[in-house]
């Protein structure tokens, strides 16, 4: 009995040797399980968003259809590098994403989704009307892509091709629209049936402002980069005793819009137009937006509460974005105090454009109160 007893005791004390051996290895292998599955969850993935910029912040949609990224605020600053050199030809080195190359902590995102396509909707003029501005806040829409800098096909590189242009735009998914900015197509006189050549479907959008303001704004552009500039009222006017204007000066030939616009309605249904008043872009940036949106056929996304106004540079800015310390606005190059000009000048110039204005308000269909 004793004996038996031993044996018992001897085969009791294998069993527990052999549960504890088999706790121990399930143990073991749990933890190796678990690590391997935390390192699988922390390996790089490959990145799906198709639109970032080192001064945005992204919002993930849903994995169906492949993800985009919402700009809830778009900087103003963004992507200055110009899609052509000095020579006529894309850059060695530019990024598929135009809307930005990098996130915020310095990461390069490289777009490899969707596809160049012809841009459908074009903003082509005015020059000094506020068409930057309209971009960027256009921007913040997660369904358009643009391109940052003014192509100049339409007007300057037309001689390259459209698969030299199309190659310049940025990538974009089903739904999204394709857009560029070059204010000098409106002036263009070849640059109608070029577009129509390309997509006589294309829309346009024009954003106009008062043309005796345009021009002085034109001006003071012109006067910052070259100060030995003549004065202004000795380039609007042929003769300071006659008073005639100089419509040969592109300062005041941009200004006469219903002359441009009747080239345009040549190739182009007015219906194919949408006239966005620079005025109301500074004192309605979200009532403008609104309507540039229905036109596109784009949900109302970009509103009030993506603007404020800088009472410094006299203009809307956009509001900060996560993680930013300050707003985005436009550059110094705009909001740039105007020199004085003579009340005289500035009203023979009134005087000059009043018929002009109000053929514009016919053909166009809106009435822009410049001559009040």
């Amino acid at each position: 009995m004793g004996c038996s007893g031993c044996r018992v005791r001897f085969n009791f004390g294998k069993a527990l040797s052999k549960v504890s051996v088999f706790f121990t290895m399930v143990l073991i292998f749990t933890y190796f399980f678990y690590c391997l599955t935390a390192l699988c969850d922390s390996a790089p993935r490959t990145p799906y968003s198709h639109r970032a910029s080192d001064r945005d912040y992204e919002i993930l949609d849903d994995l169906r259809p492949p993800p985009r990224l919402l700009l809830v605020d778009a900087p103003l600053q963004r992507n200055r590098t110009a899609p052509v050199d000095a020579s006529g030809q894309p850059p060695q080195h530019a990024p598929d994403n135009a809307n930005g190359s990098a996130h915020s902590d310095g990461i390069p995102v490289s777009n490899t989704f969707g596809t160049k396509r012809f841009p459908q909707a074009i903003i082509i003029g005015v020059k000094k009307g506020g068409t930057r501005a309209l971009l960027e806040f256009l921007r913040i829409h997660p369904d358009v892509r643009a391109v940052g800098s003014e192509p100049h096909f339409f007007d300057r590189f037309y001689d390259k091709g459209l698969e030299w242009y199309r190659n310049l735009m940025p990538r974009t998914l089903d739904g999204q629209i394709t857009m560029e900015k070059t204010p000098s197509y409106f002036v263009t006189k070849e640059a109608p049936s070029r577009v129509c050549t390309m997509n006589c479907q294309t829309k346009l959008i024009v954003v106009v402002r008062d043309p005796v303001t345009r021009a002085v704004s034109d001006y003071t552009q012109t006067l910052s980069k070259n100060p030995g500039l003549p004065s202004f009222q000795s380039l609007a006017l042929k003769n300071s005793s006659t008073g005639l204007i100089d419509t040969t000066w592109s300062a005041v030939r941009i200004g006469l819009y219903a002359k441009h616009l009747e080239n345009w309605l040549q190739h182009f249904p007015l219906s194919h137009f949408l006239f966005v008043s620079g005025e109301r872009l500074v004192s309605d940036p979200a009532g403008e937006m609104g309507r540039v949106q229905d036109f596109l056929g784009l949900k109302r996304v970009v509103s009030d509460k993506h603007f404020y106004f800088n009472q410094t540079k006299g203009f809307p800015c956009l509001k900060k974005p996560e993680g930013s310390s300050r707003p985005r606005c436009l550059g110094k190059s705009k909001g740039r105090p105007h020199p004085q000009i003579p009340s005289e000048v500035l009203q023979r110039l009134r005087d000059f454009y009043r018929p002009f204005n109000h053929h514009f308000y016919q053909i166009s269909g809106q009435n822009f109160g410049w001559d009040k």
